[in-house]
């Protein structure tokens, strides 16, 4: 077979009888949890930098102390080291709620879509944009 002929595997091909709205659909469904796949990593940085700060601040106190500022060591182990980032909540506890709460379902939802509409096949919104702009016979364009 040669460049020419080849076509996307089955898994990236629109079943028969789906129309381009619901790719166009699913699509647009696929980019918002992609987005929201950012937004989620997003949370995890905020969740690790705030540990990460948290953890610093050990240091800060232990030189504070070093350099006979004892007040201020104290102020800060007893107004932000261990501190809740919203009431009742450290980091995790929000990444925990998000998942849960919104992420879980979302993505739940839109591998139920896919798979009442298009045969559970992901990307083909994609599939189809790369078929369509691919140079045929050039190393690098060929379509699996």
């Amino acid at each position: 077979m040669n460049d020419e002929s080849r076509t996307p595997d089955p898994r990236h091909q629109r079943p028969e009888g789906v129309g381009d709205t619901t790719v166009e659909a699913l699509g647009a469904l696929s980019k918002a949890l992609e987005t929201t796949e950012r937004a989620r990593g997003a949370l995890y940085t905020f969740h690790q930098l705030t540990g990460s700060a948290d953890l610093g601040l050990d240091d800060a106190v232990r030189l504070l102390r070093e350099a006979g500022h004892g007040d201020q060591a104290d102020r800060v182990e007893r107004e932000i080291l261990g501190r809740n980032v919203i009431p009742g909540h450290w980091t995790f506890r929000i990444v925990e709620e998000y998942n849960a709460t919104y992420y879980d379902v979302f993505r739940t939802v839109e591998q139920e879509i896919r798979g009442q509409l298009a045969e559970g096949r992901d990307h083909l919104y994609e599939a189809e944009m790369k078929e369509a702009r691919r140079t045929r016979g050039h190393p690098g364009h060929t379509a699996t």
